[in-house]
C-alpha cells in the first residue's frame, strides 16, 4: 500500500450536517447548514460550531452570542443542503424550507421542529482561527424527539435516520457495529 500527501484542507472525514438556527426574533432567525461542528467537553457539557465570517449567520450568533445546534436527517436532506447554499440575506429559508421553528426553553433563537434533536447553545468564547472562526458554547438544553427515545430514555440515533457530510456529499449513517467496549466484553457462557 501506498500513501499520499494529500490537501490539507481534507482532513477528518465524515463530518456532521448540522443545521444551526440563531437570531434574537422571528423578524431576523436563520439557518445555516455547518459541518464543522462536535462534542468540545462532557462535563461541563460544551459543543462548538465554526462558521466563516462572510456568512450572514456569522453576524448573528456574534451579536447573540447564542444558538441551536440541530441534528438533521435523511428527509431533512434537501433542506439542509438548501441551507448551506442560499443566504439568509436574500430569503427566509425557514419559508423556502418548509422547516418549522418551535421556541427554545433557554435562547431567543428556534428550534427546527423536523430535527430529532436540538441543542441549545450559550457561546463562551469566539476563536478567530482562518478562514473560519470557532464559536465554543455550553450546552443548556438538549430536547430529543420522543420518537427515537427507548423505555430507558436512551436515544436511538439510527431509527432517526440521520446524515453526515463528506468531500461535497452526504450520506446515510449505516448500521452499527457495536456498543462502546464490546471490543473487550466478556462473552456470555452459554448453559448446556
Amino acid at each position: 500500500m501506498s500513501k499520499i500527501q494529500w490537501r490539507p484542507g481534507n482532513m477528518v472525514y465524515p463530518v456532521p450536517a448540522a443545521l444551526v438556527s440563531c437570531g434574537a426574533d422571528p423578524s431576523e432567525w436563520n439557518l445555516v447548514t455547518v459541518a464543522w461542528t462536535g462534542t468540545a467537553c462532557s462535563d461541563p457539557p460544551m459543543t462548538y460550531i465554526s462558521l466563516k465570517p462572510s456568512r450572514h449567520s456569522f453576524d448573528l450568533v456574534l451579536r447573540t452570542g447564542e444558538f441551536v445546534l440541530n441534528l438533521t436527517t435523511a428527509d431533512m436532506a434537501r433542506a439542509t443542503d438548501f441551507c448551506g447554499v442560499r443566504s439568509g440575506r436574500d430569503l427566509d429559508k425557514w419559508e423556502a424550507t418548509g422547516l418549522t421553528p418551535l421556541p427554545a426553553t433557554h435562547v431567543k433563537a428556534p428550534l427546527v421542529a423536523e430535527s430529532p434533536m436540538n441543542i441549545e447553545c450559550r457561546v463562551t468564547q469566539v476563536l478567530p482561527l482562518g478562514s473560519h472562526h470557532m464559536f465554543l458554547a455550553e450546552v443548556l438544553a438538549v430536547h430529543v424527539d420522543d420518537r427515537f427515545l427507548d423505555g430507558n430514555g436512551k436515544f436511538h440515533l439510527d431509527k432517526a435516520d440521520p446524515i453526515c457530510y463528506s468531500h461535497g456529499q452526504y450520506h446515510p449513517l449505516g448500521k452499527s457495529l457495536g456498543k462502546f467496549g464490546w471490543s473487550v466484553e466478556k462473552k456470555k457462557k452459554r448453559k448446556k
